[in-house]
């Protein structure tokens, strides 16, 4: 092991914002089999007195609003891990059950209803968590629950307005989403009130049959907060000792369980935090108090004391909600970003020679962007973890681990690392999702096989984008015969666009399982066929005479009425030829949307060229979820990208583009990374209203990129409308509403299994 291990961290990092432009690494995370058969990840394991048949690990990933709402799982989230344990996933992780309602009270929503899953309170809720054991159990896979201190600091702040009690934490700390609300100290008592509470627990757990608890002490939720020394600034008391209440609650779990039960922990080797912020965590005050964070020595010697108490298995990972983009990495990070830290864990444990309560060795799971089976597979035969956990590559395909064991890893459905359906929708008051797979969350009520319809129609979808692609797949998979139009040379839509930056590693493997897809049905579905580069005319499809015509047209481009706005071209003249580039040195982006981030990031790290990007609202990438937004602002920074928000486009002209843009101390950090933006149904009493202080400046700029949003395309729906073409006509997608792909997917499905 290396003898600063601090120092590492810097190592780990340096290449967050670069690793695509090397070909080892953007090769890492291709859907390859070249390693198969994959006999490091079939393998066994043998965790205290059980044995996981393979080294897959499904993560936990929160079941927000899975439950009822008294917090017991009900149907919908008992088949939501029947699906995947039936996958072939060795382990099911449960997502955080929390131990401390009536203490954390952002765990509590008015009328005394919840959004997280209870285990505690009443017995009624054993049912369902014995119900949920047993169809896991039944698929041939173990079950863990994730047990949680609570949410402390990272907890809804609105407590404070709907139950008039703040929000609690280790110390007396900013709130992570209302840094103005402060977070009051847990008392002694309490705490070990719900160190009990972790006994119980566990204890009802090894009842309904669950064969192990995860203890969830990593990201900065409470448990964190009370084991680092960047929250925990306690100077009295027995938990003043930053170690001692996650060594106390292991060792009651083992009081109350005995010792052949199970014990798992999630830890983060390190915040991070000042290898993120540097500098800023002396001059931001929401960081400033956060600077005495946890070394990754105390870690390595907090671990070796937590095997002591009964840990018998860690997963290990980096960050917290401040650099939030770390334990959740958007498709903007490298695959298999925290190897290094599970490998450097393993070595201590190793060289140390710390062994289980059991006598055995203790093994580490490796986490984050490991969705890809022959680095999975390598990760593990070259010794860097003992089991590989699959959080988001099992919401984009359940049958994950059953395909690659099946050398049919072309057939995996991969996850795009867009976050916008699972962990976007958490903000956003739903429950997991997937962009990619629109069965994910619905097992319930979406069967995995499609019904065969009652009446085979003749069908023609127009637009080979998701939303299309979607439907033809599902109207196929119905028996209907079924024509695919586009004008493009090959499906995906703006998908083909959109993945051509290199950093869109993984947006690249969707559409190349999409076009895989659709040459099977090709060659195998007598009944499909692809007409790409094929204009769907009126004539065209009033001749076809299609019993349903399904316009899937996506969107056009929405141009700022400026002068000189013929001398710009769009986000997609650029991705079409990225020879427009050539030559030039000063480059404007119009739009801070994620279109116009993306696009000035490529330009800035692929192209190492200088980059503004103006917006006119006071944040760039509004709605975008926080990890994908916080790393982009984060990677733009260290381009030297400069981000002008509360700026409008005046006039463009040779050489040169006009703004008017906002100088007062008022406007918002456009690089603060570390703070998330509300949701708009979230008040802010603290927000303060932005002064106009509007200047006139002049920007050198050697090409303007417009990315100022799209509107439906319709045009083709109202002829056909017009025309009677057909007696069904449908309009989907973005053609109805632009949106993300989650709803162009969910769209293109559900209308697919309903014709």
């Amino acid at each position: 092991m290396a003898n600063d291990p601090e120092k590492l961290l810097d190592e780990w990092l340096s290449d967050t914002g670069d690793w695509f432009l090397d070909p080892d690494k953007e090769a890492s995370g291709r859907m390859t089999q070249l390693l198969y058969p994959y006999k490091a990840l079939f393998s066994p394991l043998r965790v205290n007195s059980i044995t996981l048949k393979n080294r897959l690990v499904m993560a936990p990933m929160g079941n927000i609003s899975m439950t009822e709402e008294t917090g017991r799982p009900d149907r919908s989230m008992i088949a939501y891990y029947e699906e995947r344990a039936k996958g072939g996933a060795g382990l099911i992780t449960s997502g955080l059950v929390p131990v401390s309602f009536g203490i954390d009270h952002s765990l509590t929503e008015p009328g005394g209803l919840t959004y997280f899953p209870k285990i505690l309170g009443s017995r009624t809720y054993l049912a369902g968590w014995r119900d949920l054991a047993h169809v896991v159990h039944a698929a041939g896979a173990h079950f863990f629950i994730q047990l949680s201190a609570g949410l402390g600091r990272v907890g809804n702040p609105q407590c404070l307005v709907n139950q008039r009690k703040f929000p609690v934490s280790s110390s007396f700390n900013p709130n992570y989403y209302l840094p103005q609300v402060p977070c009051l100290r847990l008392s002694d008592r309490k705490l070990k009130q719900i160190i009990r509470n972790f006994g119980q627990a566990a204890a009802d757990a090894k009842l309904a049959t669950i064969d192990g608890v995860y203890l969830h002490g990593h990201e900065g939720y409470l448990l964190e907060q009370l084991a680092n020394t960047a929250f925990n600034r306690r100077k009295i008391g027995r938990f003043a000792n930053w170690q001692r209440f996650g060594l106390d609650l292991v060792k009651e779990i083992r009081k109350r369980t005995g010792s052949d039960y199970p014990i798992m922990y999630r830890i983060d080797l390190s915040l991070a935090l000042n290898a993120t912020f540097g500098d800023r965590m002396e001059t931001v005050k929401p960081l400033r108090k956060f600077r005495n964070e946890r070394l990754i020595s105390q870690t390595l010697d907090y671990m070796k004391n937590l095997v002591t108490a009964g840990v018998d298995l860690f997963d290990v990972d980096l960050g917290c909600y401040d650099n939030w983009w770390l334990p959740h990495p958007p498709a903007t990070m490298k695959p298999g970003l925290f190897l290094e830290a599970a490998a450097l864990v393993r070595q201590y444990f190793q060289e140390e020679e710390i062994m289980s309560n059991k006598g055995l060795p203790v093994p580490v799971a490796a986490v984050g962007k490991l969705g890809y089976p022959d680095l999975a597979e390598k990760a593990l035969a070259d010794g860097s973890c003992d089991l590989v956990m699959l959080g988001r590559p099992l919401l984009a395909d359940p049958q994950w681990p059953n395909k690659a064991y099946a050398g049919r890893v072309a057939d995996i459905r991969p996850c795009i690392g867009c976050q916008e359906a699972c962990i976007n929708e958490f903000i956003l008051g739903g429950r997991p999702q997937c962009a990619v797979n629109p069965r994910t969350s619905y097992e319930l009520t979406l069967p995995a096989e499609i019904r065969p319809a009652g009446q085979t129609k003749k069908i023609a979808v127009v637009g080979a984008g998701p939303a299309g692609f979607e439907c033809a797949m599902a109207a196929l998979a119905r028996g209907h015969q079924v024509h695919l139009f586009d004008q493009q040379t090959g499906v995906g839509g703006m998908v083909r666009l959109a993945a051509l930056p290199s950093f869109k590693r993984d947006l690249r493997n969707y559409l190349e399982w999409m076009e895989r897809t659709a040459a099977r049905a090709q060659r195998d579905e007598p009944d499909f066929i692809l007409k790409t580069g094929t204009e769907a005319t009126l004539k065209v499809l009033t001749e076809g005479q299609y019993d349903t015509i399904v316009c899937a047209t996506g969107s056009r481009n929405c141009l700022p009425d400026v002068e000189g706005i013929d001398l710009a071209i769009t986000a997609r003249d650029l991705l079409l030829d990225p020879s427009r580039l050539d030559g030039k040195q000063k480059i404007t982006v119009v739009g801070g949307g994620s279109t116009g981030c993306e696009l000035a990031f490529m330009v800035a790290a692929e192209y190492g060229l200088k980059v503004t990007v103006i917006e006119k609202l006071p944040y760039l990438m509004e709605g975008i979820c926080t990890a994908n937004r916080g790393h982009l602002i984060h990677e733009l920074e260290k381009c030297g990208v400069r981000l002008m928000n509360c700026t409008e486009l005046e006039a463009i002209d040779f050489g040169r583009v006009t703004v008017r843009t906002n100088r007062s101390p008022s406007v918002p950090d456009p690089y603060n990374s570390w703070s998330p933006l509300l949701p708009d149904n979230v008040p802010n009493p603290f927000n303060k209203p932005i002064q106009q202080a509007m200047e006139t400046e002049e920007l050198e700029s050697d090409l303007v990129l417009i990315a100022t949003g799209t509107l439906p395309q319709t045009d083709l729906y109202r002829l056909l409308v017009d025309s009677y073409a057909a007696p069904d006509i449908k309009l989907i997608g973005d053609a109805s509403r632009p949106d993300m792909i989650t709803q162009a997917v969910r769209a293109g499905y559900r209308t697919g299994i309903s014709l």
